[in-house]
């Protein structure tokens, strides 16, 4: 099972200014929180319990449009990996724990 969905973090996100002054990159965490936007979407009724693995590959400028993929073996699985794209290169990538409240 997979899903995708692009997405792109506004220039005038509250977190960006101050967040590496010379060349403004999105945090981290902010990217996160897209992450798990997209995994509400697509998996309603699961709760993210841990973030198994996650590696931040090459940094991501704020307006700059990234695909967060998901994939699993199956649908009812409690674990899922995780990517983000910028084109065909990797930005993001990781492992997240699940819950599921309804199985």
């Amino acid at each position: 099972m997979t899903f995708e969905v692009t997405r792109a973090i506004r220039a005038d996100h509250p977190s960006l200014p101050g967040h590496f002054p010379d060349t403004t990159l999105v945090p981290g965490v902010v990217i996160l929180d897209e992450i798990l936007a997209a995994l509400g979407e697509w998996r309603q009724g699961c709760q993210l319990t841990g973030i198994r693995t996650v590696k931040f590959l090459v940094p991501l400028k704020p307006e700059q449009p990234f695909t967060i993929c998901f994939s699993t073996e199956d649908d009812g699985t409690e674990e899922v990996n995780f990517s983000c794209r910028v084109g065909d290169r990797i930005i993001v990538e990781g492992r997240l724990e699940l819950f599921w409240e309804t199985k």
